[in-house]
Formats: structure tokens, sequence, C-alpha cells
């Protein structure tokens, strides 16, 4: 038992992964698709971090903000879906303390951020952590992004947090591999993939599992058909700030890979860490 528990609590306090979770639809939280089958499924796996800071797409600011309230609400921050969703509610608590550190960490580092003691989770932060962390019992946070600051201002943004990973922070960027509405809603479930689509998911892949931050950094330019899977960047920034978050440098693991629509792609990318 003296063994198990110092196991236990080794893990505990090791350090995470750095996320870039591509969340899809909100539909995802109640979909029953692969993507959701597997994010169930990780967040068993990867273990209960101590709380968990989240960069989602919709949370953009041209003032950086980090969500600084202990009951942060559940935001529904979309229309034309299910009633379901509008119902559902992710309770988690939220962690001022843990708030403070990060704009004291943006500072050590030369940014300047402010606390937002009233903005709760966006569905980028609520609908892939009701799966991996049903019971809402891990302490969120929310750091807002800024695409027009570009893809640099992102990695050095994910780095300024890289030392909450070794106190078993999980840092999540939540966004899209892929991100191409107009054609998601005048596709259908279960259509093929264009090449388009696959070129530049493939492109993405490759890149990551090679660290390649040059070519990541100047997407717009190096990726096949950047522009048109991403007609606007906030999907894709937070995939930058994971990077950031696990080092820079470093090689990542396509963790999951499927497509809503043919067109949408659910990939799931974890850097650093086991």
């Amino acid at each position: 038992m003296e063994l198990k528990s110092k196991v236990q609590s080794s893990r505990a306090q090791a350090a995470f992964p750095a996320l870039f979770i591509s969340h899809g639809a909100p539909t995802l939280a109640i979909d029953g698709s692969a993507a959701h089958a597997f994010l169930k499924d990780y967040g068993r796996a990867l273990g209960r971090p101590r709380a968990i800071v989240v960069l989602s797409a919709h949370y953009e600011s041209p003032v950086l903000s980090v969500t600084s309230g202990r009951r942060p609400v559940t935001i529904h921050d979309f229309g034309g879906f299910p009633q379901v969703l509008h119902e559902m509610h992710y309770p988690a608590p939220g962690h001022p303390e843990l708030a403070d550190e990060i704009v004291a960490l943006f500072a050590s580092h030369g940014i300047t951020a402010g606390l937002d003691p009233l903005r709760g989770l966006d569905h980028g932060a609520w609908v892939p952590l009701v799966l991996m962390y049903p019971d809402a019992d891990v302490p969120v946070v929310q750091v807002s992004i800024d695409p027009a600051r570009g893809a640099d201002w992102h990695l050095a943004l994910g780095a300024s947090l890289a030392p909450l990973r070794e106190r078993a922070v999980m840092i999540v960027g939540s966004g899209s591999a892929t991100h191409n509405l107009g054609h998601y809603f005048r596709s259908a479930p279960g259509n093929p993939t264009p090449g388009w689509v696959a070129a530049f998911n493939d492109w993405l892949a490759d890149r990551v599992a090679a660290g390649d931050v040059e070519a990541l950094l100047d997407y717009r330019a190096t990726a096949p058909y950047a522009h048109e899977n991403h007609p606007t960047e906030e999907h894709f920034m937070p995939l930058l700030a994971a990077l950031g978050a696990a080092g820079g440098a470093v090689a990542g693991s396509r963790v999951h890979h499927s497509y809503e629509h043919g067109v949408l792609s659910m990939d799931t990318y974890a850097f650093g860490g086991p």
C-alpha cells in the first residue's frame, strides 16, 4: 500500500502535457462521435490535474485578460443548436489565486494582463472539459487570445505559462486544426474529406511531429491551403500557445484524428509530458 501511495502521489505531481484540442461544434458534448469518445477516455488516462488553464478561440480580447471569478458561469455562446446544449452547465470552480499568479508570470515576461472576475467559461473551454472531467471538480481559469498580435506573440504567451506545468496545472489550447465553417455548414455527416482539407491537416501533423516551430509560426505562407482552412486565425492561435507552454521546439504527438462533416478536423495534439 505504501508503494502504491507513492506512485499515485508522484503521478499526481507530474507535468501534464500541454494540449491542443479541436473542440468542433458545441454538439461535441452530446454527439457520441469519435472525438467525443476519445476525450472521455483521454481525461481518465491523463488523470486529474490540480487546475486547468484554457486559451480558447472564443475568448478574444485586445487587452489580455485572465478570468478570476471563484464561480465562473457557463457561457452558451452559440445559436442554432439543440436546446439541451443551452441547458447544460459546467460548474467547475475558478481559481483567483492562480489567476493572480498568471498575471504575475506574464509581467515577468514583459506581457501586461488584467483580471476579469465576471467572465465565465465559453464553449471552447467547457465543451471538451465536460467530457474529460465530467465531475467539474478541477478549477478552471481562462486566458484570452488576440489573433491580431500574431503567431509569435501566442507562442510567447504559452511559454510564459510553462512553469505552471511543473505543478500539475494542465495548459489547454482550444481551437480547431481546420476551421472553415462555410464549408462545414454546407457539408453533411459522413462526407469524404476534400483534398485541400487533408493536405493542410496532414501538413500540420507532420510539422508538429517534427517540432518545426518556424514552419508552424509561418503557417500562412508555408502550409498548403492555409487560408482556405483558416479564413480567420483565432482557431489556430491556441495551438501555438500550447506549443509554447511545452517549451517551444519540441516534437508533439497527434493523439486523436478524426473529421466532422469531412471538413472540420477534430485532431488533438499533446506537447511535452508523458
